[in-house]
């Protein structure tokens, strides 16, 4: 097992047993989601906010505006801490208190860099494109010198970080069992729909990803 070290942060206290260190399974988690929420604060306000991201190796590439706020926090040397969560299921128990939820999901820390080179800006933009839709960069025209200007990279180390998991049915209380009450799990799951084709002068269907996001 190829475990990241626990720090003050990162070690879990509620519910421990379904925390995971494992790096391997929380790249996994990584890479089956699709939005990440980036919290920080700025002004003395917290601040969350969602946007995409790709995992390069060992670190989280966030995807943003150059004019956001959370440029000018994060540029600026501030702590983020950013979390993905992903839905498995709903976990209906016989009493209201033990109901619960199926979901992984991984919480990182630290500090964030802005990547301002060309060439590796532009390969962080190839890198969420093609998360979102597999094969698509190579089909579309060159990126603008103004939208790599007002587009924001920031890399953040996968260093300080853990995921929490939880799976299986209720957990009722003892006392619970006999309720004439159904309990079980009601699986969730991100369902791909049929293609909305934008007319006219659209090209070819794009390759549609298969794997776990989609069902």
């Amino acid at each position: 097992m190829n475990s990241v070290p626990k720090t003050s942060r990162t070690t879990l206290r509620r519910i421990p047993q379904n925390a995971v260190y494992d790096r391997d399974a929380i790249y996994a988690i990584l890479d089956d989601g699709l939005i990440c929420h980036v919290g920080f604060v700025t002004d003395g306000n917290p601040v969350v906010i969602p946007t995409s991201y790709a995992r390069d190796g060992d670190r989280l590439l966030i995807h943003g505006s150059t004019a956001s706020r959370m440029a000018l926090a994060l540029k600026g040397g501030a702590d983020v801490c950013v979390a993905v969560t992903l839905i498995d299921g709903l976990v209906l128990a016989r009493s209201a208190f033990n109901h619960s939820m199926n979901y992984r999901s991984v919480v990182i820390f630290g500090h964030a860099l802005a990547i301002e080179e060309e060439r590796e800006k532009l390969e962080a933009l190839r890198l969420f494109s093609e998360r979102i839709m597999p094969r698509r960069w190579a089909q579309l025209r060159d990126v603008k010198p103004l939208e790599l200007k007002a587009t924001l990279v920031l890399a953040l180390p996968i260093h300080e970080v853990s995921a929490k998991v939880r799976t299986g049915p209720p957990q009722d209380d003892a006392e619970d069992l006999g309720a004439s009450v159904w309990a079980g799990v009601l699986p969730l799951a991100l369902r791909r729909g049929p293609l909305q084709t934008d007319s006219p002068g659209s090209g070819p269907a794009p390759y549609i990803l298969h794997g776990p996001r989609f069902r």
